[in-house]
């Protein structure tokens, strides 16, 4: 089924913002912690991301990610490899250090992009492109990350009327919703790892340029929370 060009045009925009606002965030937190170069790391942030968004899409132009009866299969690379990284990254003294320069609502108020996944998400189902379980019709329920992190950034930190142990809940609420989609949608692929056998199956995010779904989208919602958690948790220590 052919993806309408507003649908794809909506999400490449989205893509491109979330990028945009990932840098800002990154030169944010070096500016603070007088990185002595910052510029050199915020240009080795972008052309890595970059490198990987442009991969990507030329993988999924060849047809790369299709290979459907692969084990483990290959769509899992793409939401693999960069979680991996953030893994590695976060757990490094830099990124400790980097993430307590970036304001406290920046992570939260980012993970509104998510609305934005679900309406897409949701539209796609509505032109029967992925089955329903995916949308907030059938059993993600993503879109609460998405809606919530507009009150939890705004009482927690800019009217500084909520608790910050609100904030805490609301990411360890977000990670879970996270993992929750994205094991649905490895259910609804056409591997043997199916679960949800009804039509269609999910394998739109082996085409351009919803490989970035997977491969970046996802991935930038888990960053956010991981940054958002080191920036909480670390500040209780310290009070503690």
């Amino acid at each position: 089924m052919p993806v309408p060009g507003y649908i794809t045009l909506l999400f490449i925009g989205l893509t491109a913002v979330v990028f945009g606002f990932l840098l800002q965030g990154v030169n944010r937190g070096l500016e603070q912690m007088r990185h002595t170069n910052m510029r050199g790391v915020l240009i080795l942030t972008a052309v890595g991301v970059l490198g990987w968004l442009l991969l990507t899409a030329a993988l999924a132009g060849k047809g790369f990610f299709k290979s459907w009866n692969s084990l483990p299969p290959r769509p899992f690379l793409l939401v693999g490899v960069p979680v991996l990284v953030i893994l590695i990254v976060s757990r490094t003294k830099g990124f400790k250090q980097m993430v307590q320069g970036i304001p406290k609502t920046w992570p939260i108020y980012l993970q509104s992009f998510r609305i934005v996944v679900e309406i897409i998400l949701w539209r796609l189902f509505v032109e029967g492109v992925i089955p329903e379980q995916m949308t907030f019709e059938g059993l993600n329920f993503d879109v609460l990350s998405g809606i919530l992190a507009l009150p939890v950034a705004y009482f927690c930190f800019t009217k500084k009327q909520w608790p910050t142990r609100i904030a805490i809940y609301y990411n360890i609420l977000g990670l879970a919703l996270l993992l929750t989609i994205v094991t649905i949608a490895v259910m609804s692929m056409p591997t043997q790892l199916r679960v949800f056998m009804n039509e269609p199956a999910n394998t739109f995010i082996a085409d351009f340029p919803f490989v970035w779904l997977p491969g970046f989208l996802v991935p930038m919602a888990l960053f956010f929370h991981v940054v958002s958690l080191k920036q909480l948790i670390s500040k209780k220590k310290v009070s503690s």
